[in-house]
């Protein structure tokens, strides 16, 4: 089994475990790539800051959907959000993507950030991350493990340590 078998596997049956096997993995877009390097998990019932908390709605349906799908969402509205579904069908959770490391199609990135101070400050936060990738709602629910996808998860160095601490 490789590494995206492997995230795929974890994000089906645990979110906690899919948030840490998507580290490292390379979100790829056209020429542009980047490390993920920042996640954060929401599942239901237990927490009320997951969208799906209450149940589902016509914002948050495709979180009750598969794992491995992209959830996009506009937050206060001003930033597109990038998750990745996480558990079974029926049973919601997420990851949200918070930060990646520029690997490939800087340039694009740049554009598409001009206000980046840095190529650190590039993909540094979720809405940073949407933006230079120029994700938005049309994306929503699309397989993220697909090679055939416009946006999608590919296989990248393993990570060889992993810090975990409570959601801010």
């Amino acid at each position: 089994m490789n590494r995206l078998e492997e995230a795929l596997a974890a994000l089906d049956n645990d979110v906690l475990a899919g948030a840490k096997a998507l580290l490292g993995l390379n979100l790829v877009k056209g020429e542009m790539r980047a490390r993920i390097v920042e996640v954060e998990a929401y599942r239901t019932p237990d927490d009320p800051a997951c969208h799906a908390h209450r149940g589902v709605t016509p914002r948050n349906e495709v979180m009750f959907g598969p794992a491995g799908r992209a959830y996009v969402y506009f937050n206060y509205g001003v930033h597109w959000m990038l998750n990745v579904t996480a558990h079974s069908q029926g049973d919601a959770a997420a990851v949200l993507i918070r930060a990646a490391q520029p690997v490939n199609g800087l340039d694009e990135m740049r554009g598409a950030r001009s206000r980046a101070k840095s190529d650190r400050d590039l993909l540094s936060g979720p809405g940073k991350l949407a933006a230079a990738y120029g994700i938005t709602g049309v994306l929503n629910g699309i397989n993220l493990f697909s090679v055939s996808s416009f946006l999608r998860l590919e296989e990248g160095p393993p990570v060889e340590s992993v810090l975990v601490g409570p959601r801010i």
